[in-house]
């Protein structure tokens, strides 16, 4: 894109002349430009069946230490923790395939670095675990649970009602409501009615989840109209984002107010994801910005991430957060409508950083588009997946 004012800190000099559109659809307070110079985030775009480069790059030694400092961990624990979970990545889909219709989920433990593979035939059992897998007999199969998950999609869910996700652990779906309305008329009816979907539980959240936009009020954004948004990653011709962040045909603005393109696809509530072109000086870069916390971070492929892993965020207003994918196939609530097949994850999140980069090692994994709490005293997000996203509007993921 074109550049106005200092360059940005962090990037290669290559990078610094790419894309800047890598902020998310999230109410963020607004920056000077030498402090804006210091956020520039990039995206991508790879086909729903990206893969990572085949080349072993070394691992940043940014990501090694905020790996340390976010879950405490020695460096060389680390090193292990981002190894057995590329080798998770890899283990899950060859177990799936050969889990079949018995496939009921899968989760990567940081307690012992191994991934364990839930299914409902005994007799794929030795087939799966000689995958590399941890086998766990249960009774549903993932393709069950994902029918409860639709019929309870199609009932109308109360404010009280903040989400329902798969949970293979436990084998069920899980309806969160709000402690506070739990026992309301409302609540209570939605409740009974799911459990006659399927295999249904319940549990408490104390916060109800939000989109997390926000009125221009300065950062290193991307601007439509009053709200300022993060981009999410490059794609070949554009970027991709948070649908929440603007309708089809809004222009786009970049942290420079020069323009940027439009929004050539958008859809929310339901989904939430969008595209945006880059034209008038920008370009893409294959980057997501570490914000000073850790080294931007180049992107080589959108392979999915299992439950469990670690991964990390950039936005563009808490800027690098990173925590534990903790649910897949998670219906969130909000305001606006329900939002489908999202996944839900420990980082925090806040206005601002909606349509941020959601990344797990090299890996793309999805961009921002809500969360309950806050980053001081806790809480966690939502994304919906770039894989989706790609697939839907036919777009290819620019990667290293």
């Amino acid at each position: 894109m074109r550049r106005k004012t200092v360059v940005r800190t962090g990037l290669s000099a290559l990078l610094l002349v790419g894309t800047w559109a890598t902020a998310g659809l999230a109410p963020a307070s607004a920056a000077t430009p030498d402090s804006a110079s210091a956020s520039a985030s990039t995206s991508m775009s790879a086909p729903a069946s990206a893969s990572a480069s085949k080349a072993a790059p070394a691992t940043s030694a940014g990501l090694l230490t905020a790996m340390q400092k976010e879950f405490g961990l020695t460096k060389s624990q680390a090193v292990a923790r981002l190894a057995a979970e590329k080798t998770a990545t890899a283990v899950d889909g060859k177990a799936q395939r050969v889990a079949g219709a018995s496939y009921g989920g899968s989760w990567f433990s940081a307690a012992d670095n191994r991934l364990t593979v839930a299914i409902t035939d005994s007799g794929k059992a030795a087939a799966v675990r000689a995958t590399g897998a941890t086998v766990k007999l249960v009774k549903h199969s993932e393709r069950a649970l994902d029918a409860t998950m639709k019929r309870i999609d199609a009932l109308s869910a109360p404010a009280g009602v903040s989400s329902w996700r798969v949970d293979p652990k436990t084998n069920r779906v899980v309806v969160n409501v709000l402690a506070s309305e739990r026992d309301s008329e409302a609540v209570t009816a939605f409740v009974a009615k799911a459990r006659k979907t399927g295999p249904v539980t319940v549990a408490e959240t104390t916060h109800a989840p939000a989109t997390t936009a926000a009125g221009t009020v300065g950062g290193d954004p991307y601007y439509t109209g009053n709200v300022r948004c993060s981009i999410g990653f490059s794609v070949h011709g554009g970027f991709v984002t948070a649908g929440h962040c603007g309708p089809r045909g809004q222009s786009v603005r970049g942290w420079d107010n020069s323009a940027i393109g439009n929004f050539q696809g958008s859809s929310f509530p339901g989904n939430d994801y969008a595209w945006v072109n880059v034209a008038n000086g920008w370009w893409t870069v294959p980057v997501v910005l570490g914000w000073g916390s850790v080294s931007d971070q180049l992107v080589r492929g959108s392979n999915e991430a299992p439950n469990g892993a670690s991964i990390c965020r950039s936005g563009s207003t808490t800027h690098w957060r990173c925590g534990n994918v903790l649910a897949k196939n998670v219906t969130v609530n909000y305001a606006q409508g329900a939002v489908h097949q999202m996944v839900q994850t420990s980082a925090c999140a806040e206005g601002g950083d909606s349509g941020g980069s959601f990344i797990s090692g090299d890996q793309a994994q999805g961009v921002t588009s809500g969360a309950s709490g806050n980053c001081t005293t806790g809480g966690q997000s939502f994304y919906q997946p770039i894989n989706e996203i790609l697939s839907t509007y036919g777009l290819t993921l620019h990667t290293a």
